[in-house]
């Protein structure tokens, strides 16, 4: 997404071209590729651990930090290694969509009309927000330390990154469509 975007602000005349159908299947398939490799590495490191206190997650989600709560074996050095693969596979995706909108937000401040600054910043920040809800809830659920663990905190930072981001793209772009803004709204003052 935020490379689409970089294209369409930083360079449009170019957009056919960079962001071709052969483009966007190397981008999507470099995503599912490290998205399967990513949960592999997590499922047989996993599957790999004796489960010693039972086998019910005090969780809505069976998420890992829950998992490893189960095992009373020695995974410190396994877990370390895998919080090293998905700190390096999300920094450099961070990376990337930092990068992309500084790019933008450069090329967005050149924009010498403030109708168009306002049209491409509306473009970019609702993604941007999505992006950083998710990436932050992430961090906080994985990095944080087992002593302020409570499962209800668990549950709230878990529906935060799972189930929210999903839940927001359509509606932010969806509200693109002027009709459907203008039925929103309608709803929502409550004239019909």
């Amino acid at each position: 997404m935020a490379y689409n975007r970089y294209v369409a602000i930083c360079q449009p005349l170019h957009y056919g071209t960079l962001l071709g159908s052969r483009a966007c299947a190397q981008m999507a398939a470099a995503a599912w590729g490290s998205g399967f490799l990513h949960a592999v590495l997590h499922i047989a490191n996993i599957f790999s651990l004796p489960l010693c206190r039972g086998n019910a997650v005090d969780q809505f989600f069976c998420e890992i930090p829950q998992i490893l709560k189960l095992s009373q074996s020695d995974f410190y050095l396994r877990e370390a290694v895998m919080v090293l693969v998905t700190a390096f596979l999300l920094l450099g995706c961070f990376i990337f969509i930092l990068l992309s909108y500084v790019q933008i937000f450069r090329a967005v401040l050149r924009i010498p009309s403030q109708q168009g600054q306002h049209k491409a910043f509306s473009m970019c920040l609702p993604h941007l927000a999505v992006v950083s809800l998710f990436l932050s809830t992430v961090l906080f659920a994985h990095l944080k330390p087992p002593s302020i663990s409570l499962p209800s905190l668990d549950l709230v930072v878990e529906v935060l990154y799972l189930v929210v981001p999903p839940a927001m793209n359509p509606f932010i772009y969806s509200m693109r469509n002027k009709e459907l803004k203008d039925a929103v709204w309608k709803l929502m003052t409550g004239c019909v």
